[in-house]
């Protein structure tokens, strides 16, 4: 694949100070607007905790279902739409539930839930975890790039159904529902501002049910949108949780190219510089659902694989994994959910050179997920990439009990380093689906974005 350039040298255009755009400047790297963010009135829902929600690819059924409970305006309503009984009435399909997120929001704005704040801004916007990692970055609506153009990096493939799920959700609200986690580094300027924002009293702050802290602040003077504009003018922002959403984003703006100055050139984003906060990179684990552990161990080539069966309990074979991951070779951690846990290591070079294709960098040929998929998966176990076949899960305690569940296989894999990822991002190479998991993750349902108020 090409390998990506870099974004070119700040321009040095001044602001063009347009209306409803303050501080944009055209830049040939990251171009971050400001938007009338779409809020939720504390006094009409009460606690805001309660009508948040983590992103929808990590919301499993159960925490959906507690969600939804916690408040009738939680926003896990919005972004995993059910219908409701007089909505699903001759074609319960994924256009009803469309539709249904659609009426939502479009009600709880007329009743005043959500409110439009009353000018564009930019958010500075602050978690702090009980383990005491903090996380500032900024959220606005970014300039929509394909990665032909080196600026907004992807470092995962993307699966189709997902895609098309997004879209259709999107197309429906016209809204940003929830924003992408991005990261890039840039030169100080836009820190100042952040840190200069956190020091004043936030717009909203609340802790959610993880003991997480949150605190959202607007910048709105157009100094300080200036310096964020032209710090962002010479970045690039690798993707670190969003790539389904950010090919949302592409698909939809390809739709709308015949509109001038078209809303769907922009989506909502969260821009982390990783240089002051670095984020946690997790593993997201499989759950193979139709194939046993006996009929997974028993298929594999005692020629290329080693097995060994693990003492004691998920963390003390998580420990293993750790261990195991200094060694050469690949390493996974197989089960069925049943309390047994066995060390998978290899391939032989051999193996690996037979299944893995060779057109690309020899660090992606060895990435645990490469060889997860391009061997295990495909030649060994023969298991189909679909929803049916494989589960993904972020936490290892999950995919241990959908293991148990379903009577199938759970593989769990060690985290790939955030510099590991970024390097092969800046080739041009992405990673197998599902590889990564950045955090932490924004909330979703502190600031959204309504495509009708620009």
């Amino acid at each position: 694949m090409p390998r990506m350039s870099a974004p070119r040298a700040e321009t040095g255009n001044e602001p063009s100070g347009g209306p409803g755009d303050p501080g944009h400047v055209a830049t040939a790297g990251l171009s971050l607007s400001p938007f009338r963010g779409l809020r939720y009135d504390p006094h009409r829902v009460g606690d805001l905790a309660a009508v948040t929600s983590p992103p929808y690819d990590v919301v499993d059924p159960g925490r959906r279902l507690d969600l939804e409970t916690a408040d009738p305006h939680n926003i896990v309503r919005l972004i995993l739409p059910r219908p409701e009984p007089e909505d699903a009435s001759d074609r319960p399909d994924r256009d009803t539930r469309y539709r249904h997120a659609a009426r939502l929001l479009r009600d709880w704005r007329q009743q005043g839930v959500l409110a439009a704040d009353p000018r564009p801004a930019l958010y500075v916007y602050e978690q702090r975890t009980p383990s005491g990692t903090l996380q500032r970055g900024l959220i606005g609506a970014l300039a929509v790039s394909g990665p032909e153009a080196g600026v907004v990096l992807p470092h995962e493939d993307v699966m189709p159904k997902p895609v098309a799920d997004r879209v259709g959700l999107m197309r429906t609200t016209r809204a940003n529902l929830e924003p992408l986690l991005l990261t890039y580094r840039g030169h100080g300027r836009a820190a100042e501002v952040i840190e200069r924002a956190a020091a004043t009293d936030p717009l909203l702050a609340t802790t959610t049910s993880d003991g997480t802290h949150h605190r959202l602040w607007a910048l709105t003077d157009p100094a300080d949108l200036s310096a964020v504009t032209r710090d962002l003018a010479t970045c690039r922002a690798l993707i670190a949780d969003g790539h389904h959403r950010w090919e949302m984003y592409l698909r939809l703006q390809r739709e709308h190219r015949h509109l001038p100055r078209s809303p769907w050139d922009r989506g909502l984003v969260l821009l982390v510089d990783t240089d002051r906060y670095p984020l946690r990179v997790r593993a997201i684990h499989r759950v193979l659902q139709r194939l046993p552990l006996d009929a997974a161990l028993t298929a594999l080539d005692p020629a290329a694989w080693q097995v060994a069966e693990l003492p004691g309990t998920l963390p003390d074979a998580l420990h293993a994994l750790a261990e195991a991951h200094h060694a050469p070779g690949n390493s996974f951690v197989l089960t069925a959910g049943d309390g047994r846990f066995h060390l998978l290591t290899g391939p032989d070079e051999a193996t690996l050179a037979a299944a893995v294709r060779r057109d690309r960098p020899e660090e992606w040929r060895r990435l645990d997920a490469t060889v997860l998929h391009s061997v295990l998966l495909d030649r060994t176990w023969h298991v189909p990439d679909s929803p049916e076949h494989i589960g993904y899960l972020h936490s290892a305690e999950a995919a241990v009990r959908e293991a148990a569940r379903t009577g199938g296989t759970a593989v769990l894999l060690h985290p790939v380093e955030e510099r590991v990822v970024r390097r092969l991002a800046e080739q041009g190479v992405t990673m197998p689906r599902k590889s990564t998991s950045f955090g932490p993750k924004p909330a979703t349902g502190l600031v959204l974005r309504s495509l009708e108020l620009g």
